[in-house]
């Protein structure tokens, strides 16, 4: 049976409104926070679960939440508000894992998503999100990107950090040498000196490495120069740009491999 907690200031539940405040002691904790019914069950599927919480009514509607191997906790609804941070919420919180993956563990000649200085997590998360969607094999983050494990993140992800590998790395020119000598073209998008999307095709069989940059400072010099050629979404001069995870996604899915199993929308 789950051990009630009917305080806002319990010792469990400042833990997990710290993880989901600070990225420094996520990192530190290797964990994360999660809500959401839907969210909490897709990220149990691939990261361990390590706490959940839940009001009686969220347990009322979804009673396979007692089911879970973890440490369970019914919280009262004036807590369940702390949680969330606001008013409104479902009533289902979890406390997870990180998965663990590393650079080294990336599939030689696969197909990945590098991000430089992406900040915007809604961005971050849809991007993951379409990665994961269109059969890539990792993304990798560079510095400045937002945290792929803030709850902004994980929403916009819908739990993709639990089905393809997200790295973060230190220096992402040298990430995207390493992934070029493990044998994927690095393809930077950019606007200058670059070709049309409709002109550049890649084997479905080659490896690949696209990088894409934040709105409003695109990719840097660096990450261009390290990369074997750049390409561009040709659009009307209606707009001046793409919103970042869309432009993401147009080039995700020009640029997939071949997906097994994969579902029509």
């Amino acid at each position: 049976m789950a051990e009630c907690i009917t305080s806002r200031e319990n010792s469990k539940i400042k833990y997990a409104c710290k993880l989901a405040q600070s990225a420094a002691f996520r990192l530190e904790e290797q964990a994360f926070f999660a809500e959401g019914l839907k969210l909490c069950e897709e990220l149990a599927k691939t990261c361990p679960l390590k706490v959940i919480y839940y009001t009686q009514k969220a347990l009322d509607k979804a009673p396979q939440l007692a089911q879970l191997a973890c440490d369970q906790y019914l919280v009262q609804d004036h807590v369940a508000e702390k949680l969330a941070g606001m008013p409104s919420h479902q009533g289902v919180f979890a406390v997870f894992g990180y998965p663990k993956v590393e650079f080294s563990q990336l599939p030689a000649g696969g197909r990945f998503l590098a991000l430089d200085r992406v900040q915007d997590p809604g961005n971050v998360g849809a991007l993951i999100r379409s990665a994961a969607a269109f059969g890539y094999d990792g993304v990798v983050l560079g510095p400045g990107c937002a945290d792929p494990y803030s709850p902004k993140v994980l929403r916009a992800s819908m739990g993709a950090v639990g089905q393809i590998p997200v790295v973060s790395c230190p220096n992402l020119p040298d990430a995207l040498r390493q992934l070029h000598s493990m044998g994927c073209e690095c393809l930077a998008a950019a606007l200058y000196n670059s070709q049309p999307l409709d002109a550049v095709w890649i084997p479905p069989e080659k490896g690949l490495c696209l990088a894409i940059g934040s709105e409003g400072q695109g990719l840097s010099q660096a990450v261009i120069d390290v990369c074997q050629r750049a390409v561009r979404i040709p659009i009307t001069p209606r707009v001046e740009s793409l919103n970042a995870s869309v432009a993401g996604s147009v080039l995700l899915w020009h640029f997939r491999g071949e997906m097994k199993g994969c579902n029509s929308l």
